[in-house]
């Protein structure tokens, strides 16, 4: 019960996130985790059955080609901390901008089953810190001295 309450919480906290005023998250932290217990934890809330990660080495996955996700690599733009959080814990907020754009428009819910009845807090951490050193931005696709006039 303890653990369903510390997740609801912290759910509830990065809901608000763009709150002002009394519930604003402006002084919220999180205390550090560790990446190794992440890798742990990926594995043991089967998270491996549908993700792979960039350069890491995982049990292979069991979902349909079609459903599984790569986690990681080279992005357009670098996933924050807030944002990991909030895929973890509320999947369907931010459909991943890894599917196709049709699909991603047919899609009403994300096909990543609710782990918050399952996962502490400590776990929840963790995996954040495993997964975002994983995300590398990607290099400009241009070469020399361009700049925005005012």
């Amino acid at each position: 019960m303890q653990r369903t309450t510390l997740l609801a919480g912290l759910l509830l906290a990065g809901l608000c996130a763009g709150c002002s005023g009394q519930k604003s998250l402006r002084s919220f932290r999180m205390p550090e985790g560790d990446a190794a217990r992440g890798q742990v934890a990926f594995v043991s809330l089967r998270c491996h059955t549908c993700h792979t990660v960039s350069g890491i080495d995982l049990p292979a996955p069991t979902a349909a080609p079609a459903d599984q996700l790569m986690l990681g690599g080279e992005v357009a733009r670098l996933r924050t901390y807030g944002d990991l959080l909030t895929a973890i814990v509320h999947p369907t907020a931010g459909l991943s901008d890894k599917l196709p754009g049709p699909e991603r428009k047919k899609m009403k819910t994300s096909p990543m089953p609710g782990v918050n009845d399952v996962m502490t807090v400590q776990e929840l951490i963790d995996l954040v810190a495993f997964l975002q050193p994983r995300y590398r931005v990607l290099a400009p696709l241009y070469e020399g001295d361009y700049r925005l006039i005012p």
